[in-house]
């Protein structure tokens, strides 16, 4: 259930902190106050993209944080725990800058659009305004339907196993009609990869046969400055360490004569021991360093055979090895497409897993749209459309689809006696309205989020319609967290609670703010919502009674 919600420099919104009841709550206010502004703040939150005109003029950023209650042992639980998030409670927060940059958190950690998407499953449903219009597209009506049938990874799985069974089908295909090209491909590549096997590439040891040859290849270089470094350590008596050691002792000397000295005196000892020691490293090193022509020959060769195969091939050195398994990949395609018998064999194998996956997820659609079918049409009596009906075809396709081995279509007849006809050429737009409302309370019902809201899904009802939609919202928000945005006091006066959405002008510029409303102000809103500008005793006693009958 959503807990709270901040809103902070959203679009005409300079700050709300909403906090949100159980049951069923309207938000009403008049047209362009803002009510929408709320749905859509919480759409950033659970995941929809943003940019930057979402940001309140004059704002350097937007902020968005909604909270959520996590239920114990609950899937919302186990898939916070599983991301490493925090399971005490789910808060959702979005921050869009000025520039349209966008971050994202997880209860206080980073995280991605993907994740907050991912959560939103768990969390909202959010029906649109323009739901209904959606639900005249064939992929919409398969989507919902899978939904309800709570099919959706059956769905995704179909679709996987057919695009497996589409490539192996193209494949043999592609075999069959340049078999000569194949072959001359496949015997180019035999070659490229056993020249590559042969090389031995290692992309560590590059990097030390590249130490190594330089080193060599400097040795002169390298020898000639430390022996230059190790002579002037190394002079006779009159420079280098013995001279050093001289004037040292010296300095130790005089230091019991003038302790002020003492402090030079120590820093030269240091010194000296520095020398010394740099002596002995220099000597070291000159005894490790040989000249080895052979080896430094060898190297070359080697820095020589890789630089021309990777030149060769049109990558780095470092690269090579990526590419190996790319040919080696590729010409075991190649080997399979020079065997028929092999390529049919993967295409039926992979025909069958997909025959098999979609004959399951048909007989979920099924059982689902029968179910579905039976409650959109009672809810269609429900609607004013008595002795309409509706009903959910699953029409087969004789090869199948990404979407399945049938096509979904939603048929209707608004009258008794009338063929059901498809969905989309015979509702008019009011009879789309309520069929599509009808639609989405009862699809929500199969839907796992605990918060379900509608975006004005109301327009096009009114009148006795519209008290029956109500009604519908009620008897849902006893299970779910039922948020409205609506225009309509007949829906409004079913609600368990109610909030009041309205501009407010300070100083020139233009904000959202909301009121709670208690019972007293509820009627006031009811009234407004019924006689508009002007309220009238008897439209108040209208209102009152509304709420009352709710």
């Amino acid at each position: 259930m959503l807990q709270r919600l901040l809103i902070r420099d959203f679009v005409i919104v300079d700050r709300l902190e909403l906090e949100f009841a159980a049951g069923f709550g309207a938000l009403t206010g008049e047209t362009g106050a803002g009510k929408s502004i709320l749905v859509d703040a919480l759409s950033l939150a659970l995941g929809e993209r943003a940019d930057a005109a979402v940001v309140r003029n004059g704002a350097e950023r937007a902020e968005i944080s909604a909270e959520f209650d996590v239920a114990r042992g609950s899937p919302l639980e186990a898939w916070l725990r599983a991301g490493d998030f925090d399971v005490d409670a789910c808060l959702l927060r979005r921050v869009i800058d000025a520039a349209g940059r966008s971050r994202a958190y997880i209860n206080g950690t980073a995280a991605t659009l993907g994740q907050l998407r991912e959560a939103a499953d768990f969390l909202a449903d959010i029906h649109g305004q323009n739901a209904h219009h959606s639900l005249l597209r064939a992929d919409a009506q398969r989507d919902l339907l899978d939904t309800h049938a709570g099919a959706q990874e059956a769905a995704r799985e179909v679709a996987a196993a057919w695009t497996a069974w589409r490539a192996a089908r193209e494949a043999r295909a592609a075999a069959e009609k340049d078999v000569e090209a194949t072959q001359r491909e496949r015997e180019l590549l035999d070659w490229q990869v056993k020249e590559l096997e042969a090389l031995a590439f290692d992309a560590a040891g590059w990097q030390e046969t590249e130490q190594e040859q330089r080193r060599l290849g400097n040795a002169n270089a390298l020898l000639e400055a430390a022996g230059l470094a190790l002579a002037a350590l190394e002079e006779g008596e009159s420079g280098g360490l013995p001279a050093l050691r001289h004037a040292g002792a010296k300095l130790s000397e005089l230091v019991a004569v003038d302790p002020a000295l003492g402090e030079a005196a120590q820093l030269y000892e240091g010194a000296l021991i520095q020398f010394e020691e740099s002596a002995l490293a220099l000597r070291r090193y000159q005894d490790r360093l040989e000249l080895d022509p052979g080896r430094l020959a060898e190297l070359d060769a080697r820095i020589d055979a890789v630089t021309q195969m990777a030149r060769k091939h049109r990558v780095a050195a470092e690269d090579l090895p990526d590419l190996l398994q790319r040919q080696r990949a590729r010409l075991a395609e190649l080997v399979l497409r020079a065997d028929p018998a092999a390529l049919a064999e993967r295409e039926r194998a992979t025909e069958q897993a997909y025959r098999e996956k979609a004959k399951k997820l048909t007989a979920q659609r099924a059982k689902a749209a029968k179910a579905l079918s039976a409650a959109v049409t009672a809810g269609m009596q429900e609607l004013a459309m008595a002795g309409g009906r509706f009903e959910v075809a699953l029409e087969p396709l004789a090869e199948g689809s990404a979407g399945g081995a049938e096509s979904i279509e939603f048929r209707v007849t608004a009258n008794a006696g009338q063929p059901l006809r498809p969905l989309a050429k015979v509702a008019s737009g009011g009879e789309l309205s309520r069929i599509g409302l009808a639609l989405q309370v009862i699809a929500s019902q199969a839907n796992a989020a605990g918060t379900l809201i509608f975006d004005e899904v109301d327009v096009g009802i009114g009148g006795r319609v519209a008290e029956i939609v109500g009604r519908m919202l009620r008897q849902l928000g006893k299970s779910r967290q039922v948020l409205c945005v609506t225009h309509l006091p007949q829906v409004a006066a079913q609600a368990d609670w109610q909030w009041s959405i309205a501009k407010k002008t300070r100083d020139g510029e233009t904000t959202s703010a909301v009121a709670v409303l208690d019972a007293q102000a509820r009627i006031g809103e009811i009234a407004r919502m019924l006689g508009g500008e002007k309220i009238t005793e008897t439209t108040r006693r209208h209102a009152a009674e509304m709420l009352g009958l709710a």
